[in-house]
């Protein structure tokens, strides 16, 4: 799963000392998780609770290659401690147990007439888990989340999750399954944060910090969203589940847009400009100060201050003189 760590210097959130010992530590419920209503109201065919594992991704990753027919579409690997998480680039970062919810899910889409995905799709996947989260966060706990470009949720510019997308191996059909995973923050400590500027549930003062609440809801909405978009074969264009599209409701809670960033590509090349839009695949645009536009496919994304690009205001500043307002962790 992904490692939740902070993209931007604000400071601290001031927090009541004595939450952090109100909120105890509990185990997920894992009655709960695997009820049969619950199961067949999203669809998921199956819940595994582990106690502690180095990676769930790694773990499903390897489980599906070995033995893809007990992993269908929706399967779900969640664990109550992990020791080694692994994020985009390579970054890793352990939790304390019991802190977090770190969860994994195989996805092998199809839409209802059994036909696979195109595969450039897949592109979306990380986005849609970003947002799934964030309704679930806003629906469960009250907690107002955005949106960070690629696969960031974040709360008043601190980071509270991260998804990681990982592509499976080939299967018998010719189609990879995919394997998201997801890493929120729920009863860490400012003390216990990966970095100060990060945050968890439980430092926005939501309404709920209960594991098993959280993760039921952002499992549902995830299923829920997963299948329409399915069932539009993959289209970000097209409306899903009752409302607007995956991409219109993407974008219009993605704080990256809009900004001046500087985006960090493979190969330490950077492109510094202004965030104007994703693509049908999900890529960011970003306008240099020439006025190229660039397709930003991967990379770490850091906001930076305002500015205004040479010639309109006089300036000879440069965009990238005033540098970065936060850092961009994946």
């Amino acid at each position: 799963m992904e490692a939740p760590q902070s993209d931007n210097s604000q400071e601290p959130v001031d927090f009541p000392e004595h939450a952090a010992r109100e909120a105890e530590r509990k185990g997920l419920d894992r009655t709960a998780l695997v009820n049969e209503d619950f199961l067949a109201a999203t669809g998921i065919p199956r819940i595994t609770v582990v106690d502690s594992t180095g990676s769930t991704n790694a773990d499903l990753l390897e489980a599906v290659s070995a033995d893809p027919r007990s992993w269908p579409d929706l399967s779900v690997l969640t664990t109550e401690h992990q020791t080694a998480a692994r994020g985009r680039l390579g970054r890793s970062w352990e939790a304390p147990p019991l802190s977090s919810v770190l969860v994994s899910v195989v996805l092998r889409p199809v839409n209802a007439e059994g036909r696979p995905l195109p595969t450039q799709s897949y592109s979306w996947f990380s986005l849609l888990g970003a947002l799934a989260l964030r309704e679930a966060l806003l629906e469960t706990a009250g907690i107002p989340a955005e949106l960070k470009w690629p696969n960031d949720v974040i709360v008043r510019g601190r980071k509270i999750a991260g998804i990681l997308a990982q592509l499976g191996p080939m299967g018998d059909a010719g189609v990879p399954p995919v394997v998201l995973g997801t890493g929120l923050n729920v009863t860490l400590t400012q003390e216990e944060l990966p970095v100060p500027t990060a945050t968890s549930v439980l430092l926005e003062e939501a309404q709920t910090v209960d594991r098993t609440v959280l993760l039921k809801g952002y499992l549902s909405r995830f299923a829920t969203l997963y299948r329409s978009f399915c069932n539009a074969d993959g289209d970000p264009a097209a409306g899903m589940a009752g409302g607007p599209s995956l991409h219109k409701r993407v974008q219009g809670v993605l704080v990256t847009l809009g900004k001046q960033v500087r985006a960090q590509l493979p190969g330490d090349h950077e492109i510094i400009g202004h965030a104007t839009r994703l693509d049908e695949y999900g890529s960011l645009l970003v306008v240099d100060a020439a006025s190229h536009e660039h397709v930003v496919t991967a990379g770490d994304v850091v906001h930076l201050r305002p500015w205004t690009p040479p010639g309109q205001d006089g300036s000879k500043e440069s965009s990238g003189s005033r540098g970065p307002t936060e850092s961009g962790y994946a």
